[in-house]
C-alpha cells in the first residue's frame, strides 16, 4: 500500500496521471484484436507505427 502513495500524490502535486498511457495501450489492444492471427511481426509492427505514431 506505502507503493501507491508516491503516485497518489503527484497528481494532487503536478496533475500528473497515466492517462495517456491508457488510452495509447487499449488503441494497441483494440487493434491487436482486429488481426488476430498475424504471422508477420514486423508488418504488424510497422502497421502500427503508422497508424499511431
Amino acid at each position: 500500500m506505502a507503493f501507491h502513495y508516491q503516485s497518489i500524490s503527484n497528481y494532487f502535486d503536478d496533475r500528473s496521471t497515466n492517462a495517456l498511457a491508457d488510452s495509447f495501450n487499449a488503441k494497441i489492444k483494440a487493434f491487436r484484436s482486429q488481426f488476430r492471427g498475424v504471422r508477420n511481426i514486423d508488418f504488424f509492427l510497422f502497421r502500427l507505427s503508422n497508424l499511431f505514431a
